[in-house]
């Protein structure tokens, strides 16, 4: 009985720490994803004519939010 308790335990435990673990890999992913969704964004939009001035701080609001960091670049950049 007391094998199979600490093997339980020891299950759990590991199963945690896994789930911590993976945490911080998934953040980073979607952070990576965002990012290229964003830098393929801002070339479209300068590709077709919007004539954006890519600045680091553009390229940064683009690759922490993605998409709606592109149209909130737009929106004011035309406002």
């Amino acid at each position: 009985m007391e094998l199979i308790v600490s093997f339980a335990v020891g299950l759990i435990a590991l199963c945690i720490i896994m789930k911590l673990l993976s945490l911080p890999f998934k953040l980073m992913w979607k952070l990576i994803t965002n990012s290229v969704v964003g830098a393929i964004m801002l070339a479209l939009v300068n590709v077709f004519g919007a004539g954006i001035e890519i600045t680091f701080l553009k390229a940064l609001l683009a690759g922490i939010f993605g998409i709606p960091g592109v149209i909130a670049i737009l929106i004011l950049t035309y406002i």
